[in-house]
C-alpha cells in the first residue's frame, strides 16, 4: 500500500477494475481496491460460516475502529461519527433532527446554495410547505460558488438553516465551506449549518471542525472508493446535545420505565440494522485514502482534472462548464457541453467506447441548469489510479464523436 508517496503502478495494481475499464466516473462509483472488497468477503463469508450476529460480535472490534479511521479522516472524534446506509441518509438524520426538534419553526427562513443536490433541497422544499418555512437560494458569484458576503446579508435571527454542497456534483466548483461557517458563527442568527461532503470527502483535505458545520454527510462509495451502500455522518457537540433525533431505534436510544433514554454522542443517529460487511468495507478505504495520504491524493486528482479540461477545451464546440479563470479552485469534477451534440447523446456514446463517465441532468440541480439554461452535461470525475493516457484517450473519443 502506498505509504510515502503516490505510487501510480501500485495504485493500479490495487485496483484490479483498472485494468478492464477507463474509469473516470469516480463521482458517481469509484473502483475500489482489491482491500475493500477482500474485507467485505472475508466478513460475508464469516457469516456464511457462523452466522450474522455471531459475525458481528466476532467482528466488533473492527467494526469499533472504523470509528477513529473516519475522525481521522475529518480531523474529528470519534464519538462525533455515525455509521449509516448512504449520505443521504446521514444527510436526512440530522435535517430531520431539525425539524424534530423545533428548530425550524413556521415563519423561518432555510437558505440554500445555488447549486443544491436535489435530495436536499426537495426535503428542505416539503419541511417548508409543510410548517410553513420558506426555502431562499444564496446568491452565486461570478464563478458559481455561493456568494459568502451575500449569504452574510441575508443572515440574522429568522434563519434557521443553512445548507450548503460543498463540491457540487453537476460541476468542478468547490465552495468555501470554512468561510460560510465563519460567516454563520459571527451573524449571531443561531443557524444550523447543514454541509453535503458528499463530493469533497475522499478527495480534498476535509477539517469538520475548522469548518463549523452542525452536520457533515458524506458516502463511501465516491472519492473514498469504498462499497455502496455506505455513509457516516459527523456531528458538532451542539446537534450532539440540543437535538433529538427522529425516528429513534433501539440502537439510539434505551427503552426504560416511563420512556426512554437517547444515546450519546453519534450513536444516537445510526440505526441497528446495516451491511457491517459494508461498514468494514468502508473503512478499508478510508484506511487506504489515509495511508495515500489526502494531499497527495489531492494534488493528483486536481492535476489529472486540469489536464482533462485543458485538452477538452481545445476541441472544436466543447465547453467546460467548471467556472472558468474566476473559479480560484476547482475539484476533481470535469463537466462539459458541445455546441451541437447534446449530452444526453454524448455521453452514452462516450461509454459505448470503452470510457466511464456520467450523464448529470436538471433533476439533479434544477436550479444550477436552469441558470446555465442547459439541459445536461457530461460529468469526468478521475481519481489518483487514472493516468494521463486514459485522460487522452477520452480526448481523443470526444473530438471522434463530436467531429463535424
Amino acid at each position: 500500500m502506498p505509504t510515502a508517496a503516490l505510487d501510480v503502478d501500485r495504485l493500479r495494481a490495487d485496483t484490479p477494475g483498472s485494468a478492464r475499464v477507463n474509469h473516470l466516473n469516480n463521482a458517481g462509483s469509484a473502483l475500489p481496491p482489491s482491500i475493500v472488497v477482500d474485507t467485505m468477503v472475508e466478513h460475508l463469508r464469516l457469516e456464511e460460516e457462523i452466522g450474522g450476529y455471531e459475525a458481528h460480535a466476532a467482528a466488533q472490534a473492527q467494526i469499533d475502529a472504523v470509528y477513529p479511521s473516519v475522525a481521522a479522516l475529518l480531523h474529528s472524534r470519534p464519538d462525533q461519527i455515525s455509521l449509516v446506509e448512504s449520505a443521504t441518509s446521514a444527510w436526512d438524520r440530522g435535517f430531520a433532527a431539525l425539524v424534530h426538534s423545533g428548530q425550524i419553526p413556521a415563519g423561518s427562513r432555510i437558505l440554500i446554495s445555488g447549486a443544491e443536490y436535489a435530495s436536499n433541497v426537495i426535503p428542505a422544499m416539503q419541511m417548508a410547505r409543510h410548517h410553513q418555512a420558506v426555502v431562499e437560494v444564496i446568491p452565486s458569484d461570478a464563478a458559481g460558488l455561493v456568494d459568502v458576503n451575500a449569504l452574510a446579508g441575508m443572515l440574522n435571527s429568522s434563519v434557521a438553516a443553512v445548507l450548503i454542497n460543498h463540491c457540487p456534483s453537476q460541476n468542478g466548483l468547490i465552495n468555501d465551506a470554512a468561510a460560510i461557517g465563519a460567516a454563520i458563527r459571527t451573524s449571531g442568527s443561531g443557524a444550523w449549518y447543514v454541509l453535503d461532503a458528499c463530493q469533497s470527502v475522499g478527495q480534498l483535505e476535509v477539517d469538520a471542525p475548522a469548518i463549523g458545520a452542525d452536520f457533515l454527510s458524506a458516502t463511501g462509495r465516491k472519492f473514498l472508493r469504498g462499497p455502496r451502500g455506505t455513509g457516516f455522518l459527523y456531528s458538532s457537540d451542539r446537534a450532539l446535545t440540543e437535538l433529538e433525533p427522529f425516528p429513534l431505534d433501539l440502537h439510539g436510544a434505551t427503552w426504560i420505565p416511563g420512556g426512554y433514554e437517547v444515546a450519546t454522542g453519534g450513536r444516537r443517529y445510526e440505526s441497528w440494522e446495516k451491511s457491517y460487511a459494508a461498514i468494514l468495507g468502508m473503512g478499508a478505504a478510508i484506511d487506504y485514502a489515509l495511508a495515500c495520504g489526502m494531499p497527495l491524493l489531492r494534488e493528483r486528482i486536481s492535476a489529472l482534472a486540469e489536464y482533462a479540461r485543458t485538452g477538452l477545451a481545445a476541441l472544436p464546440g466543447i465547453v467546460v462548464r467548471d467556472g472558468g479563470a474566476t473559479a480560484a479552485e476547482r475539484s476533481g469534477i470535469v463537466t462539459i457541453t458541445h455546441d451541437h451534440m447534446p449530452a444526453a447523446e454524448l455521453a452514452p456514446a462516450i461509454k459505448a467506447r470503452g470510457v466511464n463517465v456520467s450523464l448529470s441532468t436538471p433533476d439533479y440541480s434544477r436550479d444550477a441548469f436552469d441558470a446555465a439554461g442547459i439541459s445536461g452535461l457530461v460529468r469526468i470525475s478521475p481519481h489518483a489510479y487514472n493516468t494521463q493516457a486514459e485522460i487522452d484517450s477520452l480526448i481523443d473519443i470526444v473530438a471522434e464523436l463530436t467531429a463535424y
